[in-house]
């Protein structure tokens, strides 16, 4: 029986489940449309495969674009030639595969000379974060792929792989372009890339794929947002907008990097572009307000390995760094990843009239090898900026005019070919669909009503129930509040004081508040009494969920008393759990007293692959009292280098009594494990017992500055890496911390502490 609107040879075939759209397919000739109707198609995993012609493809395509949704356990598998899909939303699920969209059925039948165009993957993501999946996997060869929108990847995996595992896939001449390449959170590990071409594996074939004028808006999720792993690409056009990371040409030659622009705003770890291996050309490039340091430099040249195999660093040799523009960028690497195993410098190399020009910052290069092997000639800097040698850099009076497209141009009479900026460049209205937003519905902290809650039992769990996504649950001052459930914050929730008096908050279940999948926390003046909680080891004030997180969280302490988690051991403040990740922990201003556990134990990513619980800590201005656990646990296991937190500010807190419980697994009052930057400064330490540091990644930064240690055991660094400490002082004042207590008014004044810059510790006696 033939199914209803479907007729041999009709040229517009509308189908309405997947057995019309499988006959479709099987009876499609040359020029045919296959239509999907439009609503929802659930649990569909469609096989697009025929041959069509040039001129007369076999086309994919909905009833009405924005209206045909692909969800649950859906995807789409393309084999054959000449093949043309369009308009195809996925959302609201994940692959029941590792592909989302692929360029073949399977090794032996794959797409060629096809084009998938104006189709959306919008947060389609699985819902364990450790499971890898890709979105978008190109094989077979001159396939096109452009105008498409992918948006929020979360799990463990690349956003979109060029594979070439087969040699039909080789030298493919894919086309890559006008694509809109959406926010990317930081993942927390190895494998967050947007865009790979290749593997270490065949990283020495010719891949021959054009990435062109795509827009990539704030792809986050790991330090290489493009990773180029073959040989003769071209990458043109592109624009990179707030991207923590680079584009990184891990292995492979012969890749050529033109006229692209990279715009970091000044954010936080914005790179451009990173260089290893041989005759790489990087020319006409744009670079804007770059911040990133080391890997994640504005620009980056590695050392390599003599003699390296393909898997490693192959060293830099006859590349070409020309013609490339530099604006309030601060930090351009030579020589980066110097050591014992990557120890060739670049050689045979030239880096020549490019411009450099910063507002502020005279020392702009990093220099961690010999450079000379490499050439500089005609490079021209603003008149602040410090010559890296004595010829090929002149400096010149430079100002900046805006031009048409709104990029600060560099003017100067000793720039003699103007800088221009393609007309072919990326932007966000020409990449991507016309048709599906870009707005991004984003729910903040603090950005919703406030709701009163009135004290009494579970009346905070009821309100929390009932709040929606920003919401403020408002507690009043100084009363009590029991909870004999568990509050599941699912969404962004505030918990506040409406007062200067702290409301009382006792738990009677192992947990008071878990921070669930999309939840976020903010507590402000909240006190937390762990007098009437269960006789049970291991409570925690608060906790991750036990199954792991898709949604990055956030935590905010502030104003808040954490005091009583006595009633057994292990007690903690929070508790994490493996596959969850925060953007940021911050616990400010806030004091804790007789605990049994820990106050953060962030070491549940124990694989040791470069993993790790959060991306920054913040500790600043707190009281710890008495706490049989380490203030702090913080871990990040292996060598790998694709990812550059944790970052650690422990600042200006008083530690008293840290430490020497004899639950205590980690034997310290702090334990920090491959924390790349640590920042621990202004800090009163007494009676505590050791802090550990274990250096593992290359090159962490370490500022231990202004510490008071009084009675406390020496702070023990091990690991083989380079770092820098800076004004380690270990007094031993006559300071007693009971004359004093935590109060907003004014500076600490105890003898001994002439020098410290306490700043913003509020102790008084």
């Amino acid at each position: 029986m033939t199914p209803r609107n479907i007729h041999k040879g009709n040229s517009n075939n509308l189908v309405s489940d997947i057995m019309e759209f499988n006959k479709a397919v099987t009876d499609a000739s040359p020029g045919d449309v296959i239509s999907l109707t439009n609503g929802v198609w659930k649990d569909v995993e469609l096989v697009f495969e025929g041959k069509g012609t040039e001129t007369h493809p076999i086309k994919l395509t909905v009833e009405e674009k924005g209206s045909v949704i692909l969800e649950g356990a859906s995807n789409l598998q393309l084999a054959g030639e000449y093949l043309e899909v369009e308009g195809l939303i996925f959302k609201n699920g994940f692959t029941p595969t590792n592909t989302v969209i692929s360029f073949r059925k399977n090794r032996n039948e794959l797409a060629n000379n096809c084009r998938l165009t104006e189709c959306v993957i919008d947060n389609y993501n699985n819902s364990e974060r450790n499971v890898q999946d890709y979105w978008v996997a190109i094989y077979g060869k001159n396939n096109r792929i452009d105008h498409n929108h992918i948006v929020g990847k979360k799990n463990l995996g690349v956003t979109m792989i060029v594979g070439l595992d087969t040699k039909e896939s080789l030298q493919n001449n894919h086309i890559i372009e006008y694509n809109y390449f959406g926010p990317r959170p930081t993942f927390g590990n190895n494998g967050g890339e947007t865009l790979r071409i290749g593997t270490s594996h065949n990283s020495l074939e010719n891949s021959n794929t054009l990435v062109q004028s795509n827009y990539f808006d704030r792809t986050n999720g790991e330090h290489e947002i493009i990773s180029n792993k073959s040989c003769q690409n071209t990458y043109k056009y592109n624009t990179f907008f707030e991207c923590t990371g680079t584009l990184t040409l891990r292995h492979g030659n012969e890749t050529l990097v033109d006229g692209n622009v990279f715009i970091g705003n000044g954010k936080p770890s914005t790179g451009g572009v990173r260089v290893i291996n041989e005759t790489q050309t990087v020319i006409n490039n744009y670079h804007f307000g770059l911040t990133g340091y080391r890997f994640r430099g504005a620009f980056v040249m590695m050392n390599g390995v003599p003699d390296s195999p393909p898997h490693r660093y192959v060293p830099v040799i006859d590349s070409k760094i020309n013609n490339n523009t530099f604006i309030n960028c601060d930090n351009i690497q030579l020589g980066a990843g110097s050591d014992a195993e990557r120890s060739q410098a670049p050689k045979a190399s030239e880096i020549s009239n490019n411009i450099f020009y910063h507002e502020t910052k005279s020392n702009l290069f990093t220099v961690s090898d010999a450079i000379s092997g490499i050439k500089f000639e005609n490079n021209i800097t603003g008149k602040n900026i410090e010559p890296l040698t004595a010829n090929g850099f002149e400096k010149a009076s430079i100002e900046l005019v805006e031009n048409n497209q709104g990029f600060l141009i560099p003017k100067s009479d000793q720039i003699k070919t103007p800088i221009t900026i393609s007309e072919n460049i990326a932007t966000k209205e020409n990449t991507g669909t016309t048709w599906y937003s870009k707005k991004q519905n984003i729910v903040t902290l603090n950005s919703g009503k406030i709701i009163k809650v009135a004290p009494g039992i579970n009346t905070l769990f009821n309100a929390a129930n009932n709040s929606q996504p920003g919401d403020i649950l408002e507690l009043t001052s100084g009363e009590s509040y029991g909870l004999t459930k568990t509050v599941k914050v699912k969404h962004p929730l505030t918990l506040k004081s409406s007062g200067v008096k702290k409301p009382i908050l006792f738990f009677e279940r192992m947990i008071a508040l878990e921070i669930q999948n999309g939840g976020s926390l903010f507590l402000d003046h909240i006190k937390f009494d762990g007098l009437h909680s269960p006789d049970y080891a291991g409570n925690s004030a608060i906790a991750t969920c036990k199954k792991s997180m898709i949604q990055n969280y956030k935590l905010f302490i502030d104003h808040c008393e954490f005091k009583n988690f006595t009633v057994n051991h292990s007690f903690d403040v929070l508790r994490v759990s493996e596959g969850t990740f925060a953007d940021i922990i911050s616990i400010q201003n806030s004091t804790f007293e007789n605990i049994t556990g820990h106050i953060a134990a962030l070491d549940k990513e124990t694989d040791d692959i470069g993993a790790y619980n959060v991306e920054h800590f913040v500790m600043k201005n707190n009281l710890f009292t008495n706490i049989q656990g380490a203030a702090l646990r913080l871990y990040r296991g292996g060598k790998d280098e694709s990812t550059f937190g944790p970052f650690l500010n422990v600042n200006h807190n008083v530690f008293d009594n840290v430490g020497y419980g004899s639950k205590n697994k980690y034997k310290a009052m702090m334990s920090l494990y491959g924390v790349q930057v640590n920042d621990i400064t202004n800090n009163i330490f007494t009676n505590c017992k050791r802090m550990k540091m274990h250096l593992v990644v290359g090159e962490p930064i370490v500022n231990i500055i202004n510490n008071n240690l009084y009675n406390s055991d020496d702070i023990q660094i091990t690991g083989d890496e380079k770092y820098n400490i800076e004004n380690l002082w270990n007094f031993n004042p006559e300071f007693n911390k009971d004359d004093y207590s935590l109060l907003d008014i004014s500076p600490l004044k105890a003898k001994g502490t002439e020098g410290l810059d306490l700043g913003l510790l509020k102790i008084i006696k």
